[in-house]
């Protein structure tokens, strides 16, 4: 293993991305940053994949983006690698969660509001701090931030990049779970299975009308991929049966 660099493990149907930087906190580099969409195509691909987990090695999330090449950075605007992996993991087909532990800053917080749910540690400590650098944050990343927490949350962490602690993440919103740090992994293991047990249609189709990426040719499309999978007929039958659903529709190769 190099000493900045992300890995993937599989564990039936839950994939996880470990960012692995342990000199910076696990600080995202200009190479990290372009492996992500990389990877996570990969894991699209990959028909066994239900559940992507997002986490940081050893205790810390990821303290940010690593800032050496500023010229760069400053160039590129909204258009910079950060921004593109952080879309290409909004975007990524399955569920996504994000597990954390220590610090969560920066370009890490970046990376846990793309993902759909995020497990917080008791320790984790969370801030946005562009304010402090003299940076404009990605438009695209202030949104999806405003969005999670509302405008009046977003504010106050976009004008004092102050870090604010699990608890506080908890209640503005910005974090679904806080669990003492000997639980997280438990809890967010236990979650991946139950998500990955439920229908693939359902979940699929709430990810993508949630995020509002569902136009009303897909809307239909997705009602037609009920009536055409005995998806619903299956978990009713399960239900009446007292067992398991045994679900097994899977997204068409091609739309």
């Amino acid at each position: 293993m190099s000493d900045a660099e992300l890995t993937v493990t599989l564990d039936g149907p839950v994939a996880t991305v470990v960012i692995h930087n342990p000199a910076r906190r696990n600080a995202m580099t200009p190479a990290m940053w372009r492996q992500l969409p990389v990877l996570l195509d990969g894991l699209e691909a990959d028909p066994a994949v239900r559940v992507l987990v997002l986490t940081g090695a050893g205790g810390t999330f990821c303290a940010g983006a690593d800032l050496g090449d500023l010229d760069e950075l400053l160039a590129a605007g909204d258009g910079s690698i950060a921004v593109a992996a952080e879309e290409r993991l909004a975007a990524f087909g399955r569920p996504t969660v994000a597990a954390i532990e220590g610090a969560c800053v920066g370009g890490g917080c970046q990376l846990a509001v793309a993902c759909d749910l995020r497990l917080a540690a008791a320790d984790a400590r969370f801030g946005v701090p562009p304010a402090r650098l003299g940076l404009v944050y990605p438009a695209p990343t202030t949104r999806r931030l405003a969005a999670l927490v509302g405008p009046s949350a977003a504010k106050h962490l976009l004008f004092t990049s102050e870090l604010v602690d699990a608890e506080r993440a908890l209640r503005i919103g910005l974090v679904d779970e806080v669990l003492p740090a000997g639980e997280l992994a438990g809890r967010v293991a236990a979650l991946t299975a139950t998500v990955a047990e439920r229908s693939r249609l359902t979940v699929t189709a709430a990810k993508e009308i949630v995020d509002g990426r569902a136009d009303a040719e897909r809307l239909a499309w997705w009602h037609a991929q009920v009536r055409g999978s005995g998806e619903a007929r299956e978990g009713v039958a399960a239900i009446n049966e007292r067992r398991p659903p045994r679900f097994g529709w899977t997204p068409p190769a091609t739309r």
